[in-house]
């Protein structure tokens, strides 16, 4: 079967090499490095569908607010809600929360989740190890405290495989997983992305995930292709350059404006 939709590319990656890492993000300049295989970035997704579903009761169709930055466990509620069907719908600015049957935020934008509307809140600490909100407020769910009591396993939705269910809300549009995926391979050959690369991406605690672009092609493309992902906030050059050299990076996506171009091969990217 084609990989037409964001979770059977998920799939077909995870599939091609479990072992081998999918996710290295960065937790500010000089923090933490914490690198996730796909199997380990597996079990987050699959532990945060179970809680979607047997936990939050979500259905199908069911809209799932994002509130998030570009970070590893954004990345998770992602392709868990692919999985279970539900669709993620990304906020118009940094400090949005749009309305939703679920609404999914960080320390910062929770309370607003809370008065959103949505008749569950999910906090998450965006802790580099996935450790829980400090004083979460009793009305939220804490997502690390939670999600780990699901199982590893989940059988994803039939309308995960379904080219023409919704799949994103983003920038006034609905997009369906045929689109999404259409466009995640398009960029990937526009990237010329192949076996050997290692894109890294600049986040921002600031940005949300619609940095990666109204239809997620900048984590699609990579995806479609089993490339892995280096997450890591901008910081000077130098450092910059020794951390992509560290993690071998090919190349490199939202460096701000006026970043010196990588060197030793690496790759810029639009």
């Amino acid at each position: 079967m084609p990989a037409d939709t964001p979770a059977l590319m998920w799939r077909a990656a995870h599939d091609a090499d479990p072992s081998r890492p999918f996710v290295t993000a960065y937790d500010g300049p000089v923090g933490g490095r914490v690198e996730l295989s796909g199997a380990t970035f597996g079990n987050w997704v699959a532990k945060t569908a179970n809680m979607l579903v047997d936990g939050i009761g979500a259905v199908p169709g069911e809209r799932v607010a994002l509130a998030l930055p570009v970070h590893w466990q954004s990345l998770a509620w992602l392709v868990a809600c692919w999985s279970a069907g539900a669709v993620p719908v990304l906020p118009d600015g940094p400090g949005a929360v749009p309305a939703a049957d679920i609404a999914v935020a960080d320390a910062d934008r929770i309370g607003a989740a809370l008065d959103s509307g949505a008749r569950e809140a999910v906090a998450a600490s965006l802790h580099p190890l996935g450790a829980p909100l400090p004083d979460c407020p009793p009305a939220a769910l804490d997502y690390a405290d939670e999600v780990r009591g699901y199982g590893d396993h989940h059988t994803p939705a039939p309308a995960a495989s379904d080219p023409g269910h919704p799949a994103l809300e983003s920038g006034g549009r609905t997009f369906t997983a045929a689109e999404l995926a259409g466009a995640a391979r398009d960029l990937a050959r526009a990237w010329e992305l192949a076996d050997g690369d290692r894109v890294a991406i600049i986040t921002s605690a600031q940005e949300p995930l619609g940095a990666l672009g109204p239809d997620l092609s900048r984590f699609l493309a990579p995806l479609s292709r089993a490339v892995p992902l280096v997450l890591t906030p901008g910081i000077d050059s130098a450092n910059l350059q020794s951390r992509l050299d560290m993690e071998r990076a090919t190349a490199l996506v939202g460096a701000p404006p006026g970043t010196p171009a990588p060197s030793g091969g690496i790759r810029p990217l639009s």
